[in-house]
């Protein structure tokens, strides 16, 4: 393993020891990826948190419409993770430092530089283009 694979390693590992997971742009529909990723994650004892404002429950959770009307009500949130399109991720990223988050997750295919910037100047760890299923998943060893 090469230095910048440990220090990603060393960064999903440590965004995974937060057990509570704000999950921005959770769909309440099965057949979305992040219903199935949240339902996972949930499975395996995380506290799911949904962001979706179309949304009141979500995998039995409340939805809420921010992560600050979240935080407000459930407390310190350390893991945002987020599954909407990369144009709001500056708006998700403002938003993930002002609530205290430690970590900004970006799932597969949500990249956008200004965000990841605008996080890391805050102070959160970024982990981009990867999805929180599959890295619990291989750090764990396993595939169920």
């Amino acid at each position: 393993m090469n230095l910048a694979q440990w220090q990603l390693d060393t960064d999903i590992r440590a965004a995974l020891s937060e057990r509570k997971i704000a999950v921005v742009g959770l769909s309440a529909n099965p057949a979305r990826p992040s219903h199935d990723v949240a339902r996972v994650m949930q499975g395996h004892g995380y506290t799911i948190v949904p962001i979706n404002p179309r949304e009141d429950l979500v995998l039995g959770a409340t939805s809420y419409p921010s992560l600050s009307a979240a935080a407000a009500e459930t407390g310190p949130i350390a893991l945002v993770n987020v599954f909407r399109e990369s144009s709001a991720v500056p708006a998700i990223a403002e938003e993930a430092v002002s609530i205290g988050a430690r970590f900004l997750w970006l799932q597969f295919g949500v990249i956008n530089l200004s965000g990841i910037k605008i996080a890391a100047a805050g102070g959160l760890t970024c982990i981009v283009d990867r999805c929180l299923k599959v890295e619990y998943r291989r750090l764990h060893g396993f595939a169920g």
